[in-house]
């Protein structure tokens, strides 16, 4: 079964709800205010279910019915947001008024290209007025996306035309596309209630995605987490639902006290709100000229807030029915994605003066330059390849998955086939799993990582390499956690480094000793080696090297790293062949008895107390004896 949104507009009174009514049997005004004045205030929603009788297909169409009234034009633009197509209601006897204009205007910048026109109260005119008013609709719609489409008289009194709407209604809506059911699911809040029995509930229509019972949400810009109880679709319980279909969610977790229209629920992703984002804005043609950090009002799916609107590049005034790129600042976060479309208003008085398409949620500090602009241009393009191209540039350590669908709101597999394609032109490369960085972005890190191991390896001859942790607080520290360990791991399969336990170097570095260094080094290890087990003082065999104490102790670690010497305790080292004389010792003990305590270890090794400790420790934590009260277990 295809959903399709099918939003009304028009000036009040000129028979939108009459018209759902008719159609739907359903009477969409339900506040008592509403009731009594006769006007629609607030949204209001129905439904038609539709067959095509020439290949049996359904047709599941939700109608969102707004008010036509100047004073709630708000509330039209919560209601416009989720709209599939949309049906131009023109009472004959008045044909358009200023809401007729101004709700058009809304749904073009809104992006909504699929439509058609009711010409309603057919009854109140002639036929040939009916024709002339016909005839002037088609003059005005002419060179908009409602150019050439279905203008229908119809009256709800004697139910002239309805039928052929509805013909007209099913034929848009096939031709109309559903909306996206994959990715994350996003579904603005129009509504939020109390139901007995059940508790929270929002509804909205969902703008992406999808999402099933008992799975959890987020609500922006709350960034609250909570669990769908149950979900309606079109006032029926179901399982899960999709993009494109009125939907009603059962929450569990929040009071509906805490949520209002406006909010956002999500997947649970990377999605958050912003309070500045980077877009372009087209002004009406019948708006007063827009300038620099003039305050606006902002309406977004069904939130809005006041903006200050700082047009970008050179441009101090915006000019009716220009575009141009510009900064809002909002007054309080939203939930917006690159790509979404939003609307403009007068500070005051409060009248539609344009609108635009959100490019950057995340913008960098600098604007009015011919470089900003010209990244704008390319995020404006909405090609993927393009677009990740430019969230690239300025990433020192490149963006996760998750950051790319956070700036762009797209599905794993759609950054996925974009990232593939940059890398197959050269111009990104991965890192990791999931982190991607620009050609450029890659190449500096590398160099920056080569160059600190030159310096490294000039500096500290003696050392076989860098730690990465040195590595890290010098030129990476600003890095996340997991991007050094995946630079090191790619820089090493290219060949640039070479990576040995904790250590880095590049590779063509040896430990270089000059002759000095060379006999510091051999007589420490005869010293060490000829000494057993009794070994001298650590300290004592240092002092007495033809070299300056710095460089004796980088002689000894080296040689601690190459484990020549092996440490016992802080002041005990060892030569590795006494290590293994010890263990050769204890196996013929453990044949003998399996189990030794100090006197006897003290008799067996041949050395004093002061020895004999340390050692019987060191064999524990080598797991080749365990204590055992007052002796050691020969493991």
């Amino acid at each position: 079964m295809k959903h399709i949104i099918v939003g009304t507009a028009g000036h009040i009174d000129h028979g939108k709800t009459a018209l759902v009514r008719a159609l739907t049997g359903i009477d969409t005004d339900r506040l008592a205010e509403e009731k009594r004045r006769g006007i629609t205030i607030d949204i209001g929603f129905a439904n038609l279910r539709l067959a095509d009788e020439r290949n049996g297909e359904e047709l599941y169409l939700g109608f969102v019915d707004v008010p036509g009234h100047e004073r709630f034009v708000r509330n039209m633009l919560a209601g416009a947001c989720g709209i599939d197509l949309v049906l131009m209601v023109i009472a004959a006897d008045e044909l358009a008024m200023p809401q007729t204009s101004e709700h058009f205007e809304i749904c073009r910048l809104l992006g909504v290209r699929h439509g058609l026109v009711a010409l309603t109260k057919a009854d109140l005119v002639d036929a040939e007025t009916l024709e002339l008013s016909r005839m002037e609709l088609e003059d005005f719609f002419a060179g908009s996306f409602l150019e050439g489409k279905p203008v229908i008289p119809v009256s709800t009194k004697t139910g002239i035309g309805l039928d052929e709407l509805r013909d007209a209604l099913a034929q848009t809506a096939r031709e109309t596309p559903e909306r996206n059911g994959s990715g994350h699911f996003r579904m603005p809040l129009d509504r939020v209630f109390v139901q007995q029995g059940f508790g929270t509930v929002v509804t909205g229509t969902p703008v992406s995605g999808t999402i099933q019972a008992d799975s959890d949400l987020k609500i922006h810009p709350l960034d609250r987490r909570v669990r769908i109880r149950g979900i309606q679709g079109h006032n029926k319980p179901v399982h899960s639902i999709g993009a494109g279909q009125r939907t009603a969610l059962n929450l569990a977790g929040i009071e509906a006290s805490e949520l209002r229209r406006g909010m956002v629920a999500t997947s649970v992703g990377p999605f958050r709100a912003t309070s500045k984002l980077d877009c372009v804005i087209e002004l009406l043609a019948s708006a007063d000229t827009l300038k620099h950090g003039a305050p606006v009002h902002f309406h977004s799916g069904t939130a809005e807030t006041v903006a200050r609107v700082a047009l970008l590049g050179r441009c101090g005034k915006l000019p009716p029915g220009e575009k141009t790129f510009a900064r809002l600042r909002l007054d309080n976060p939203v939930l917006t994605l690159h790509g979404d479309r939003f609307i403009l208003r007068r500070f005051s008085p409060v009248i539609t003066i344009g609108g635009g398409i959100v490019l950057d949620t995340e913008p960098r500090p600098e604007r009015n330059t011919e470089a900003h602009c010209h990244r704008l241009t390319e995020l404006q393009s909405g090609e993927p390849v393009r677009v990740l191209s430019v969230l690239l540039q300025h990433e020192p350590h490149g963006l996760e998955m998750s950051d790319t669908i956070r700036r762009s709101g797209w599905s794993e597999k759609k950054v996925g086939d974009a990232a593939a394609h940059l890398c197959k032109l050269g111009v990104a490369q991965r890192l990791g799993p999931s982190r991607l960085l620009s050609a450029e972005a890659y190449r500096a890190a590398g160099e920056k990582a080569a160059d600190f191991l030159k310096h490294f390896h000039r500096k500290e001859p003696l050392q076989p390499g860098a730690s990465k942790e040195e590595l890290r607080s010098r030129c990476f520290a600003s890095a996340p956690s997991n991007f050094l360990e995946s630079l090191l791991a790619s820089l090493e399969a290219a060949g640039v480094i070479l990576i040995e336990n904790e250590f880095i170097r590049l590779p063509r570095h040896t430990v270089m000793l000059d002759d000095e260094e060379s006999n510091a080094r051999a007589t420490i290890i005869a010293k060490f080696e000829t000494a057993g087990l009794s070994v001298p003082a650590v300290k004592d065999v240092l002092t007495s090297l033809p070299v300056d104490a710095g460089r004796a102790r980088r002689i000894l670690q080296a040689l601690l790293r190459e484990t020549i010497l092996v440490k016992v305790s802080e002041d005990l080292l060892l030569h590795r062949d006494s290590i293994d004389r010890l263990k050769l010792l204890l196996r013929h003990e453990r044949k003998r008895s399996g189990r030794i305590d100090v006197a006897r270890f003290k008799e067996l090794a041949g050395v004093s107390r002061k020895y004999a400790i340390p050692l019987l420790e060191f064999l524990d934590r080598r797991k080749l004896t365990r204590r055992d009260g007052n002796e050691r277990v020969i493991l």
